[in-house]
């Protein structure tokens, strides 16, 4: 798994947890601006949290907040709402398109997006930067 070091330094850490299985995802993270410049994960979760976690790894340093918020959303279409997987560089997250028929194992592999997407959220809170109504809409749902 990719980035399972932590980091010494970040802006902001973030853990998020599945009440119903147990697992759980915490994640460091620094950014220069809107993109990501570090990041570090300790990732204690079922394989289909793990699968999301590695790929999130793999991926994540040199994207922006606004494409960790839309790779997020369309997780979650795809894994609740019946709706297509991610594509470009975040096309291997539709190894995780059959979770949707599983409702109990769709908070599991989230949570590494819930986690990410909150250290943003802290990272823009503290910059004071206010979250668009477009990055406010994307948190809630």
């Amino acid at each position: 798994m990719p980035r399972t070091e932590r980091l010494a330094q970040p802006q902001a850490t973030a853990k998020a947890h599945s009440k119903l299985c147990g697992s759980t995802v915490e994640v460091d993270l620094v950014m220069e601006g809107d993109v990501v410049t570090d990041y570090g994960q300790t990732v204690r979760a079922c394989l289909l949290g793990q699968t999301a976690a590695a790929i999130m790894g793999r991926e994540i340093v040199g994207t922006s907040a606004a494409e960790l918020r839309e790779v997020g959303a369309v997780m979650r279409k795809m894994l609740k709402e019946g709706g297509p997987p991610p594509g470009g560089r975040w096309k291997d997250l539709a190894l995780l398109e059959p979770v949707r028929d599983y409702k109990a194992r769709q908070p599991s592999t989230l949570l590494v997006f819930d986690a990410v997407e909150d250290a943003i959220a802290q990272i823009e809170a503290n910059s004071g930067s206010e979250p668009t109504p477009e990055r406010a809409a994307v948190n809630d749902a």
